[in-house]
């Protein structure tokens, strides 16, 4: 029964048009990241970038060597869209867009994650068997059905990020408003709608907005009945994200996934200005049908349980911030902090205070002054320059973190030397202190 579901050929038209736009977005996001000074601020600027723990490894390219970087990727965009050695263009975009996620954090972004998730999943499915110039050069290449998995692969995705972006804004802050109060106090100086936004009304209509139309929209976008009107939704909400947050192309590209809930002759009609094809609905299980499934259970199973990491960790996520990566928790927090770093030189006892503009941007320092793990990989960066200037130190942090509307405590203990204790993947860091309930 399964295998039916799976492998009944279907129309590939909302395949075929969402690779156009994905592309086009992924190019655009690229050449933009060059053209706004994106590249140069998180990746030419700094001395040196906080790559995530264990690709250290991953570290940008010498003097202007991003901006070549970012220019193949849009690059690679272009050929995505226009269907030319697909493939190739798809893969090494993935490959590439994985590197620069994984070589810094300190612009960390949920929906850079997505992107790279997207850009793996993409690769490996035919999305330019039809409308591209790899179908054109090769006729035999060319194919207007693909089979079922395809369509809902990237539908169950949406659905798992929805609906864990939902349950995640189900607490305290959120619920009574207060978050979204602190996130809209940095958009009061905006045009026309600086002061709404500032609103409590406001606040209260977000935040529930944002709770149901995280539950509701992939439901209600399979539902015919109820698809339109939905559709309808997604304009306004990813617009408003757009407009407010300004997060570049994915609330565009969040937008192009629409096309994979419209029908196929929809789709056709609207964007190929063709036929609807007759399909027969046949069922063709491919050789490596077993293999197929298989890895999907699997990415899928990897993509349930990673996002639950963070209630195995001792103590509250938004607090240590221990399995909030990769887990769709998005605009939940706000968070500043205050930190002061101290070296001792092991052999002579001396001590001395760290000038963080030495060696940090000021994005960079926000981030040091109240993330657990930029302040053990700082004080590991500077275990490694004293260690060049041959002196062996000790580095301890003192550091004092708000969450949201709460007061200024302490985070770090100021008595353990950050430069010698391994970070814990898979269990707490100790050295970060308790939360306090006020």
């Amino acid at each position: 029964m399964l295998n039916q579901f799976l492998f009944k050929k279907i129309d590939n038209a909302q395949l075929i048009i969402f690779r156009v736009f994905y592309g086009l977005l992924v190019s655009a996001e690229c050449y933009g990241a060059i053209a706004t000074g994106w590249v140069r601020r998180t990746l030419i600027e700094p001395q040196f970038t906080f790559s995530f723990i264990g690709f250290e490894w991953l570290q940008p390219l010498p003097g202007n060597g991003m901006y070549v970087y970012f220019a193949i990727m849009g690059t690679l965009g272009l050929l995505i869209a226009l269907g030319y050695k697909y493939i190739f263009s798809a893969f090494a975009f993935a490959i590439m867009w994985a590197g620069v996620y994984l070589m810094q954090k300190t612009s960390y972004n949920n929906h850079y994650y997505l992107l790279m998730l997207l850009a793996f999943i993409m690769a490996f499915l035919p999305a330019s068997r039809d409308f591209s110039l790899d179908a054109k050069s090769n006729p035999k290449l060319r194919s207007r059905t693909m089979h079922n998995w395809v369509r809902w692969t990237i539908i169950i995705q949406l659905f798992i990020i929805y609906t864990y972006a939902s349950v995640a804004k189900l607490y305290g802050d959120w619920l009574d408003f207060s978050i979204i109060e602190i996130l809209m106090k940095s958009k009061k100086d905006y045009y026309l709608i600086g002061e709404l936004l500032q609103q409590k009304w406001v606040h209260k209509i977000v935040a529930v907005f944002g709770i149901l139309f995280d539950l509701l929209i992939v439901p209600a976008l399979l539902w015919k009945p109820t698809r339109k009107i939905a559709f309808a939704f997604s304009i306004f909400f990813h617009l408003f994200n757009s407009i407010v947050f300004q997060i570049g192309i994915f609330p565009y590209l969040s937008l192009a996934f629409t096309v994979f809930f419209f029908s196929p002759q929809t789709i056709r009609n609207i964007f190929l200005k063709e036929k609807t094809i007759a399909i027969d609905n046949e069922v063709n299980h491919p050789k490596n049908a077993k293999l197929l499934v298989g890895a999907l259970s699997l990415y899928f199973l990897v993509q349930l349980v990673l996002p639950l990491r963070h209630h195995t960790f001792k103590d509250d996520v938004l607090w240590t911030e221990e399995g909030h990566r990769l887990s769709w928790r998005m605009m939940l927090r706000s968070r500043t902090g205050l930190v002061t770093f101290k070296i001792l030189n092991k052999e002579t006892g001396k001590g001395s205070h760290i000038n963080l503009d030495e060696y940090l941007t000021k994005k960079q320092k926000r981030k040091v002054a109240c993330y657990p793990d930029f302040i053990w990989q700082f004080a590991q960066h500077l275990k490694k320059e004293y260690a060049k200037k041959g002196e062996k130190i000790q580095v301890f942090a003192s550091s004092k973190v708000r969450v949201n509307k709460s007061k200024y405590l302490e985070f770090v203990d100021p008595k353990v030397d950050l430069a010698s204790v391994p970070w814990k993947h898979f269990s707490h860091n100790e050295w970060i202190r308790p939360s306090q309930k006020e």
